[in-house]
This record gives C-alpha cells, structure tokens and sequence, in this order.
C-alpha cells in the first residue's frame, strides 16, 4: 500500500488483522495558529480499530528547529509501540487543515515503511456518516527494525549548492513576502529561484485529492518539470511533504527540505527574494 486509499475501500477492509490505521494529525507549531489537541479529537471519535501516531512528538525533540526528522530509535520505537510488524498495511489519515497524514507519510518512507493516505481524511469519512469508535488505542507491542530510506532529505548545506527546482508550498503573500513571516527571527520572501504551489491548491473542494491530470497540471501552471530533479519546501516541512505526496502519485520521487524556511530564513548569509 503506498497511495491513495478511497473511504469505501478502507470501510470494506476494517477489521483484517495485518491493517493498521494510524491517525497522523499534527498540532501546527506556527505561533499565533489555532491551536488542536490530538490526542483529545483522536479519543472522541476515530475509525474503528485506528490508532494515534502522536506525530506531535515523532519529532527530534533535540533539535531547535520545528518538527524535524524523529531519531531511528524513537521511530523504531513508536512503531513497536503501535504493533507495526514487517507485514503490517498502513493507512493514514489525519483531521488538520494541513493535510498531516502526508507529513506522516514521508516519515514513514524516510525509514522503509510504506503506507496509504485516506483520500478525503477523517472529514470525508465523517460526512459520508461512516462509523466513528471513541477511547484511547489498543496496541500489543511488537519488536520493529527500520529499513532503508525510501524518501530522499535535503539539509541546509545540501540547499545552499542546489541546483534543483525549488517548490514553496506556503501561502503566495508568505512566499512573496507581502505578509510577514509568523516567527519573528526569519525574514520575510522565499529562497532564490523557487517556484510556488500553495498546497491547497491539490485538493476538490471536500478536501480530496484532485485527479492525476489536475495534480499534473497544478505542476505546469507553476513552471515545473517533473522529470528534473525537484525539492519541496514550506515553513517547516510539513506541507511540503504534500507537495512530494502530489508527484509520488505522478509516480515521482522528489526530495523534501526538512528544516525550510523555518531555518532558511533565520540564517544573516541566505539570500532570500521578494515578490512573485
């Protein structure tokens, strides 16, 4: 499984014993943003059988930036905690505006394990009048090595020499520097040469995904090439990963810049852009 699931048919697999269903949604750690509670939301209502990734702490808590790539040890740990074994089929789903399971998705390929995002997410599910479980997760722990990456990281020495196409999935007026960045230790703009596709911009108005030709012509609109090297960026590294999401459904592997413009825009020798 490494795609996109419709609501019918994860409804008509529920309850297999090798399926895992992993709700990915992520508190945003954008100051002044509406704030969630996971873990709350996930214990109200959640598919039946699913479990809670808890993606708020699958991070490098060591790290001073935001939501970075969690350590191999608290990975292998999360997913042994869940009952992941090497057979295991993953689905994702989250219930954020940031469409988080796609963040969870490329952590996930970052260690070996593939996975499927609900189309739709918890939203669809709910407006079809699909069932709902309350309570916290139930998991049997299990012993879980990962793999080897099936994603590709970019760091910020990597993005200094670049030369592949650069793709900001933020807002235009953040991109272009009309409005200020929300933290106040980066500059406003975006890096040299990048192109920009609010994420938004892949996803019907009920919040699934647009088809293979739509996705395909948001690339184009924005002057990218798909068969030339491509790394996604954003404010840190959350929606971008939806932006790789949108071209492995292309059938493109494309690279993610994990510390974004949350690192990028904070360093005095970067040179940053303004304007569209």
């Amino acid at each position: 499984m490494d795609g996109l699931i419709t609501t019918h048919a994860l409804a008509a697999m529920l309850g297999a014993d090798d399926l895992l269903v992993l709700d990915a949604t992520y508190t945003s750690t954008i100051p002044g943003a509406a704030k969630q509670d996971p873990r709350a939301e996930f214990e109200a209502g959640h598919i039946p059988g699913a479990r809670l990734l808890d993606l708020d702490t699958l991070v490098d808590a060591e790290n001073p930036l935001p939501s970075m790539l969690p350590k191999r040890s608290l990975f292998e740990e999360r997913m042994a905690q869940l009952g992941v074994t090497g057979t295991t089929r993953i689905v994702l789903y989250d219930n954020s505006p940031h469409h988080t399971a796609c963040r969870a998705w490329w952590v996930l390929r970052m260690f070996g394990v593939k996975a499927a995002i609900l189309d739709g997410n918890m939203g669809h599910w709910r407006a079809e009048g699909r069932p709902v479980q309350a309570g916290p997760h139930l998991a049997a722990a299990t012993v879980f090595n990962a793999g080897e990456p099936a994603a590709q990281l970019r760091t910020l020495d990597d993005m200094r020499n670049t030369t592949d196409q650069i793709v900001d999935a933020r807002s235009a007026a953040r991109f272009s520097g009309d409005e200020p960045d929300p933290r106040p230790e980066c500059a406003a703009g975006h890096m040299p040469d990048a192109k920009n596709i609010p994420y938004g911009r892949f996803f019907e108005s009920d919040g699934r995904w647009k088809s293979p030709e739509g996705i395909r012509a948001v690339f184009d609109a924005a002057g990218l090439d798909l068969t030339r090297p491509m790394v996604a960026t954003c404010g840190s590294g959350i929606t971008a990963s939806v932006i790789v999401f949108a071209a492995h459904l292309l059938g493109h592997d494309i690279a993610l810049y994990d510390g974004s413009w949350t690192e990028w825009g904070a360093q005095a020798d970067t040179a940053k852009v303004l304007g569209a």
